[in-house]
């Protein structure tokens, strides 16, 4: 057994959509859109095979996000290396990300960082 994908809501799509292609090299496939309901989505597929659904609906609500909440935390990205985590996370910073820890070798041994990305949403990255 696999996890498929994950799905994440979001106010911007397209925003969203050039995040993940930008930064983490993420195929999109052409989107879907429901003219019914206004739900509109994009899969996005990264090298490793893993999806990432990302989705919008007009009528959602947008509550805070606090950090220390039930739910999902992250998503964690595999770059490969020390050197990538490191170069990505400048990167995100340069462009206007808040990056909130790291990078670091966390106490489990964990080579990270995690940045504010995507509407308030957490990702890491990983060596």
């Amino acid at each position: 057994m696999h996890i498929h994908h994950l799905a994440l809501y979001v106010n911007d799509l397209e925003a969203a959509r050039r995040f993940f292609m930008t930064y983490l090299c993420a195929i999109s496939n052409e989107g879907y859109h429901n003219p019914n309901t206004g739900f509109r989505s994009y899969f996005l597929t990264f090298d490793s095979g893993a999806q990432l659904e990302i989705m919008h609906r007009p009528d959602m609500d947008d509550l805070p996000k606090p950090r220390s909440r039930t739910g999902y935390a992250h998503v964690a990205f595999s770059l490969g290396s020390r050197a990538a985590v490191d170069d990505l996370t400048r990167q995100l910073q340069k462009d206007g990300y808040q990056v909130v820890s790291g990078p670091r070798t966390t106490g489990d041994g964990y080579y990270e960082s995690c940045v504010v990305a995507v509407e308030g949403n957490l990702i890491e990255l990983t060596e």
